[in-house]
């Protein structure tokens, strides 16, 4: 059933460079995957693209390039340094892991203990009028949210590709198309899906890009490692 997933042959390296990070490549090997090489092992096409990697160093998005049973290959803003202890998360579960290696913008992880892919690989199965939600980072920062000519102060909770949680803010506002402005990054067009004790949550119109909201965060995770520098 397992190798029924496996692809039955590689693309070419004109098409792969094109499409690089568009799919994350899945191995069935133990081995933490290496920076990039020429390779001639089958491989899985999953969707698990981005996940969320806590470190020492705060929350950020990562882009994952390939993964196996032992570890897995990503992009990464800010890299925390090899021998630090982090967590990734993928869909909601939490997997322990350790930084290995790191090259140029890349991040080698290994995970304390080996993975069932086929069991992660079956919990993102897409079940009838269910989305998994995108990893949401916890970037404690604040925002202007416009509905209609009223203009609203807000924290934000947390934030995705996909939306963002803020408040406080009031109850009419269910459904109400907003604008969000948020230092650093362009107005985000949205509309509010839901409300809950002084909080709503808002779905982005068109999603953030990941180098985008990756850029973002990055640039908020150096400034608090420059201010901790200055304290000190």
């Amino acid at each position: 059933m397992f190798h029924s997933l496996i692809r039955r042959q590689l693309r070419r390296p004109a098409e792969t460079d094109a499409a690089a990070f568009d799919s994350t490549t899945v191995s069935l090997s133990l081995a933490v995957p290496r920076p990039p090489e020429r390779r001639t092992d089958d491989r899985i096409l999953p969707t698990l693209r981005v996940a969320k990697l806590d470190s020492p160093i705060g929350e950020q998005l990562i882009r994952i390039r390939n993964m196996s049973a032992g570890g897995l290959m990503a992009d990464c803003t800010r890299c925390p340094p090899v021998g630090t202890d982090v967590k990734v998360e993928f869909n909601n579960q939490k997997i322990p892991a350790g930084v290995v290696w790191i090259r140029e913008g890349l991040i080698g992880l290994k995970f304390d203990q080996s993975l069932d892919l086929g069991e992660l690989l079956a919990g993102r199965k897409p079940r009838h009028g269910f989305r998994p939600r995108p990893p949401r980072l916890e970037v404690g920062c604040s925002a202007t949210v416009k509905i209609g000519k009223l203009y609203y102060k807000v924290d934000v909770h947390d934030m995705s590709l996909g939306g963002m949680k803020v408040g406080p803010i009031d109850d009419y506002c269910i459904g109400a198309k907003v604008v969000v402005v948020v230092e650093s990054l362009r107005p985000i067009k949205g509309e509010v899906r839901w409300y809950s004790d002084r909080r709503a949550g808002i779905v982005f119109e068109r999603e953030l890009s990941f180098d985008e909201l990756a850029e973002w965060v990055g640039k908020r995770l150096e400034l608090a490692s420059l201010k901790a520098s200055y304290r000190h």
